[in-house]
């Protein structure tokens, strides 16, 4: 059975092309997630590349209680709908509890389910009856098959739009690794899957007091996953990982995006040919 389209905004998931969901990890301010959005806008016009623009307001799940989290919802949803119009593209941020929920889906395209909440129920049901598309990170904890207990959450409150994002699974401590069969798996299921490769490349906690990461292995695995066929891959990108606010080990450098969207197309193309 042919896997569901997804549309978000303008753009489509599980057509021809892929479908990018691009931006840093968190928002450091005002200005650089405006220069940001300019800049991955810039580049994905000159790639032909299609893409939602990705932006944390809170980094609610930090290793340590003094690292930088962001700003709040109404803030942060108010200039993500700013950049959206500005620049047309769709935008999407991650939501912690239905009551900021609540607030993101009056202008946020995408909402994004974090992984360590996939499993609560009130914000799942919360997030099924909101008119938005949801994107539900798949938990580091669970089998790719384990997710359809997610869908049927969201399915329970009517026509709900989703589709979910593989980031990779707990293996051992302080490491992850990315299974390209869960694509597989849960593409057998008829839900569309976006790869996260920036996620699936972190060490969690295993700089001590922050999360590490590998983060020159994210176009490694971000090849070998658009190889594997998902329809979608999500990559967080900065200007300078060495000095972001949040997961600046796992960022791609945004200096080289524009080389790895050509690989990931190229890839694409030859495994529809």
């Amino acid at each position: 059975m042919p896997r569901r389209v997804v549309k978000i905004g303008r753009q489509t998931l599980g057509g021809k092309k892929l479908l990018f969901i691009l931006g840093p990890c968190v928002m450091e301010s005002a200005a650089f997630t405006r220069r940001m959005a300019k800049k991955l806008h810039a580049i994905c016009h000159d790639e032909g590349a299609t893409f939602v623009f990705k932006a944390s307001y809170d980094k609610a799940n930090r290793t340590s209680g003094d690292s930088f989290r962001g700003t709040d919802v109404q803030d942060g949803c108010a200039l993500l709908a700013e950049i959206g119009g500005e620049f047309g593209v769709p935008v999407t941020t991650d939501v912690h509890s239905p009551e900021e929920l609540e607030i993101a889906a009056q202008t946020i395209d995408l909402i994004q389910i974090p992984a360590f909440l996939c499993r609560q129920t009130d914000l799942i049901l919360a997030a099924g009856a909101c008119g938005r598309v949801i994107n539900v990170k798949k938990g580091q904890f669970l089998a790719p098959w384990d997710v359809k207990n997610i869908a049927k959450k969201l399915e329970v409150t009517g026509k709900c739009s989703y589709f979910f994002t593989e980031r990779g699974t707990s293996f051992g401590y302080n490491n992850l690794v990315a299974d390209m069969r869960s694509i597989f798996w849960m593409q057998q299921l008829n839900y569309q899957v976006v790869f996260d490769a920036t996620h699936s490349v972190q060490r969690p906690g295993g700089a001590g007091d922050r999360t590490g990461g590998d983060g020159e292995l994210a176009p490694v695995l971000a090849s070998a996953a658009v190889a594997a066929g998902c329809d979608g891959v999500f990559i967080e990108t900065h200007e300078n990982p060495a000095k972001a606010f949040s997961d600046g080990p796992n960022q791609v450098p945004i200096r080289a995006l524009p080389k790895l969207l050509r690989r990931l197309d190229r890839i694409r193309h030859e495994i529809l040919r």
